[in-house]
């Protein structure tokens, strides 16, 4: 059956429809990998996280596999999401992907689409997963490709330096530091927070103050301030 203007139809739509859905990203490599390694101005990718375009987009950035691109080479831009450096694993391929002559950057506020965009050409958008499948749409039309661009690039103008996004996010906390942030917050004693955490008042006095080092705070109201900020869903001073 034939498509009707602009349908999504990925088993029979030529490659120069305007809108096409693949499904999977095995699909996407194939019937549109070509143009993520082909790009000569500009790759520009947004995603949540690594796994969004995992083998398409890698092989693009090159994830350290081939000298870094010439001066007169594609700009590779890839902008993430914080959770894209959740784990030891996930930080080391995004730091391989700088190093291989990528731009990368987190994003500040919420991205509102994971997708690609080459040369100011194509678009490639990441849908939902549903059961375990993604569907992709690839967009030709010259007006919805530069919206696209325009809503990623306003997104990646704002968003912060990878490197300065690791020397200046919020440390990671074991949930024992957090339960002590609680009890800073709540403005509890020594001796009650103490005891309620079960430790002695001295190691409790101990790790306050490690925990004022790690966060840079100048006293314990500070570091209750920035207990607020690093756990807004904890119990904070509710069950005083």
């Amino acid at each position: 059956m034939p498509s009707t203007p602009g349908s999504t139809n990925s088993a029979s739509a030529p490659s120069t429809d305007q809108v096409v859905s693949l499904r999977g990203e095995r699909e996407l490599v194939r019937r549109a990998g070509g143009l993520l390694t082909g790009a000569r101005d500009e790759l520009l990718c947004a995603a949540a996280d690594l796994a969004t375009f995992s083998s398409a987009v890698h092989a693009a950035f090159t994830e350290g596999g081939r000298p870094p691109p010439a001066p007169e080479g594609p700009a590779l831009r890839g902008l993430y999401a914080p959770r894209a450096l959740a784990g030891r694993e996930a930080e080391e391929r995004l730091l391989r992907i700088a190093e291989s002559g990528a731009q990368v950057r987190i994003a500040t506020a919420p991205l509102a689409h994971e997708a690609i965009v080459v040369d100011r050409r194509v678009a490639i958008l990441a849908g939902a997963t549903v059961r375990g499948v993604r569907t992709f749409t690839v967009i030709r039309s010259p007006v919805a490709v530069e919206g696209v661009r325009a809503v990623l690039y306003a997104a990646w103008e704002t968003a912060a330096d990878l490197t300065e996004f690791r020397r200046t996010r919020p440390p990671a906390l074991d949930e024992q530091a957090r339960r002590i942030l609680r009890e800073l917050s709540a403005g509890r004693t020594d001796e009650v927070a103490a005891r309620e955490l079960g430790m002695s008042l001295r190691t409790y006095r101990r790790r306050v103050a490690d925990l004022m080092t790690v966060l840079g705070a100048t006293s314990r109201f500070q570091a209750g301030l920035r207990a607020r900020e690093l756990d807004p869903g904890g119990r904070g001073g509710a069950d005083n």
